[in-house]
């Protein structure tokens, strides 16, 4: 039992508190009169000093700002040339490469490899002839599988997939054959360009039939056609000197399946 009057100050107000008879009561007593000396704290009205203090326990002093440095403006970061050129930004965009030859592509040099194809007797040039350069036999695929069906003949999978299969055996032939050694990339590529002949070819059968003497003598040109522009290619680009005969022979072989295809 607590048998003195307890009297506390709570920022200028006084409660005064009787006696109580049990313990407990006068525990609750003083927790309300702890309640009430925060809320008599949380209402008193703070200076700035408090206020700026107060907030720099939470928050760092290098990020508060005092109330001079406000000028009714938005803040925008400031950039250094420095940091900019740590990132590479300094020039811009100004000294990108192109999209199409950041992608591989070049008009040139398709042209310059088509040039070639179409004039057998022409040399080749081994350092563009050695590029992996994928844009023209596709396209050329393309012609000749949409060519045959023109002519009536829906032969898309075949073109492809011979394309694979002899894509697979040239590449390993001429690693035997060659010191250097190809990319399966170049041997693509090569084969995919020396198809254009094979074009004109289908092209033709749209407008007359194949199937007879004058067809059979235009395929076995066209295909020794396509073979010598294949070998002459890839003796130039391997630096195979006395041996495009011996590369114009599978070459051979593969484009009169595309000739077969093309006739029947």
């Amino acid at each position: 039992m607590v048998s003195s009057a307890l009297t506390t100050h709570c920022g200028g107000c006084t409660r005064k508190i009787s006696r109580f008879p049990k313990l407990k009561i006068a525990q609750t007593a003083i927790s309300h009169c702890s309640y009430g000396v925060l809320l008599c704290f949380a209402s008193r009205p703070r200076s700035p000093t408090e206020k700026q203090s107060a907030a720099g326990a939470f928050v760092p002093s290098d990020m508060l700002l005092s109330p001079q440095s406000y000028t009714g403006q938005i803040l925008q970061p400031t950039s250094s040339p420095d940091a900019l050129s740590q990132l590479g930004y300094v020039d811009g965009f100004d000294e990108e490469p192109p999209l199409l030859e950041e992608l591989g592509i070049n008009f040139e040099h398709i042209w310059q490899k088509t040039l070639t194809v179409l004039n057998p007797m022409k040399p080749a040039d081994g350092s563009i002839m050695n590029e992996t350069d994928l844009t023209g036999p596709m396209v050329f695929c393309l012609a000749l599988g949409a060519t045959l069906l023109m002519a009536g003949k829906v032969h898309f999978g075949y073109v492809y997939g011979m394309s694979a299969i002899g894509c697979l055996a040239m590449h390993a032939l001429l690693n035997l054959m060659s010191v250097s050694g190809v990319s399966h990339g170049c041997v693509a590529s090569v084969l995919g360009y020396c198809l254009l002949p094979m074009v004109i070819l289908s092209s033709s059968a749209v407008i007359f039939s194949l199937q007879g003497v004058p067809g059979t003598v235009l395929a076995l040109f066209i295909i020794g056609w396509c073979s010598l522009s294949a070998s002459k290619i890839f003796t130039s680009a391997l630096a195979m000197e006395g041996q495009q005969l011996l590369i114009a022979y599978p070459c051979a072989l593969l484009y009169g399946l595309f000739a077969l295809l093309t006739v029947f």
